[in-house]
């Protein structure tokens, strides 16, 4: 018994922020963002909007992908560092919108690896039988996070939201999961602030060491591709498609040359997105998959890296 994806979909916020209007809100410039980053423009949720909100159109759009409705799904799995509210988790708010009743809902936080954490358990639930169709998100509204004084950090993320319907199927889809952590880390990159007393305490926002994070995230997003490829006697370069955590092009293109792929076998998504962290590969997924370049029977890796640290990647055979 096996798991394959059988639909995707994304959802972004409606307002664009560029780099020249950043330009109006903090010191920096367009020139400088493109250049460190690849970003050109990232999406705003508007005021009212919640993780959930952004997730219940993804998770529209790939069921019909996949052709199921409400009542295929038995499970339900939520990547986020931005869930709606302290609890219940928004994974069953989630599951109340899209009018799902009586199956197993739960978030999972690992930051920018959350999907690929979420999509390797729920690959558990389905290839052993416990559930036929489960939808796994990455959901994210980091822009209610950002210090939009800090030049460092505000220009680097956005919001949005990716799904996937995974599948009990009778041959392989996923090939195999791999997922590692290293909490002595977490200094590096974290938002510290906790509530205690109903009142904040530390700082809520986004707090990085950007050169620390560049240099840690190269090393072990090569190190876990080399680890997926081996596991199924393969080489990376027999890859047809690596899709990776959108963070900044610097690291993705590092990545892709360590691993000898060319930049034509990577899609690229942070120019139009910036880091929507657990949204962002599936947001990736779905735009390959739409326009037609995801292929049946393609070999496809995906990875991340994200605060904690965490890192991981999935190899599947679409």
């Amino acid at each position: 018994m096996f798991s394959r994806i059988t639909g995707t979909g994304s959802y972004l916020p409606e307002k664009i922020l560029t780099n020249l209007d950043l330009e109006r809100i903090v010191d920096t410039s367009d020139e400088w963002i493109r250049t460190r980053t690849g970003i050109t423009q990232r999406h705003i949720a508007a005021e009212d909007q919640v993780a959930s909100d952004l997730a219940l159109y993804a998770c529209q759009n790939a069921m019909l992908a996949a052709g199921v409705t409400g009542k295929d799904i038995d499970l339900i799995i939520v990547a986020t560092t931005t869930p709606d509210m302290i609890f219940p988790s928004t994974a069953c708010i989630l599951q109340n919108k899209l009018g799902i009743e009586n199956c197993p809902a739960f978030d999972v936080q690992a930051v920018c690896s959350g999907f690929i954490y979420a999509l390797a358990t729920a690959d558990m639930f389905v290839s052993s039988g416990k559930c036929r169709n489960a939808l796994v998100v990455g959901s994210e509204i980091y822009s209610k996070i950002l210090d939009w004084s800090d030049r460092n950090t505000c220009v680097l993320f956005g919001d949005g939201a990716g799904a996937v319907v995974l599948s009990r199927s009778d041959r392989p889809g996923i090939l195999s999961t791999h997922l590692h952590a290293s909490g002595s880390y977490s200094n590096i990159l974290s938002a510290p602030g906790c509530i205690s007393g109903g009142k904040v305490q530390g700082t809520p926002y986004i707090s990085m060491e950007g050169n620390a994070v560049f240099k840690f995230a190269v090393k072990v997003l090569e190190e876990v591709v080399h680890e997926a490829v081996a596991e199924n006697n393969l080489q990376s370069t027999d890859l047809d498609w690596l899709i990776p955590h959108q963070a900044n092009i610097r690291i993705i293109q590092s990545t892709a040359k360590k691993l000898g792929l060319s930049m034509e076998k990577v899609v690229v998504a942070v120019d139009k997105h910036g880091n929507t962290s657990a949204a962002s590969i599936p947001l990736a997924l779905d735009i390959a998959v739409r326009d037609g370049r995801i292929q049946p029977d393609q070999l496809i890796l995906m990875e991340g890296v994200g605060g904690g640290f965490t890192w991981g990647a999935v190899l599947l055979r679409w």
